[in-house]
């Protein structure tokens, strides 16, 4: 079983790293990073880069798609060879899912018109220009359609627990989340705009690159 995970400039590592830690545990599963070029691409804050080991006319029918966001997704809602390649991927796949800011180039694709999708907090707005009805919920699955789409950034990781589930079966999720004791006790409860309060509102946008 293949699973893509597209690498562009500015990409958030997280939402890609987080899915590849966890996907890459499922037996007979190999994980391809895949773009434009082969070669380093750097994360969004330009300190760490990732190779892609393909280019999408090389990888054209994976078995799972899964998109991960960050700035650099503003950029590509117009490119051509990018959202043409995850049309096509996605008529073959299992499961197209996304990270973060990733599902702006799903809907940009038209894959989310007229679904609900969640995003990053900071992209509301952009999501539902794009055709996709925004819903704050961490993860949000249209199984007849073959789409799942999670929210920010740590959210990759429950998602890409719930898609070993539907590739495998619970036990082989329950164990990955085992090995990789996923069992988060943040010490702040304001992961979420619901429960952060203005002062910490404030610094996250001045935080955003």
């Amino acid at each position: 079983m293949q699973v893509a995970i597209p690498l562009f400039p500015r990409f958030t590592a997280l939402d890609a790293i987080g899915p590849y830690e966890v996907l890459q545990r499922i037996p007979d599963v190999e994980v391809i990073f895949v773009g434009h070029r082969r070669g380093e691409v750097r994360a969004d804050n330009g300190m760490l880069g990732v190779l892609c080991d393909a280019q999408f006319n090389e990888l054209t029918a994976p078995d799972v798609l899964v998109v991960p966001g960050g700035v650099g997704t503003r950029t590509l809602l117009d490119d051509a060879e990018l959202l043409d390649w995850v049309r096509k991927a996605h008529t073959h796949t299992r499961f197209t899912a996304s990270v973060c800011t990733g599902s702006l180039l799903l809907a940009a694709a038209g894959l989310l018109d007229g679904l609900t999708a969640t995003t990053h907090w900071s992209a509301v707005e952009l999501l539902e220009h794009l055709g996709a009805r925004y819903v704050e919920q961490r993860v949000v699955e249209h199984l007849s359609q073959r789409i799942v789409t999670s929210a920010g950034v740590s959210s990759g990781i429950d998602m890409a627990l719930r898609l070993v589930e539907l590739l495998a079966d619970a036990d082989t999720a329950c164990a990955i989340q085992l090995l990789i004791e996923y069992d988060p006790q943040p010490p702040f409860d304001c992961g979420s705009l619901t429960k952060a309060g203005e002062d910490v509102r404030r610094r996250a946008a001045q935080l955003r690159r």
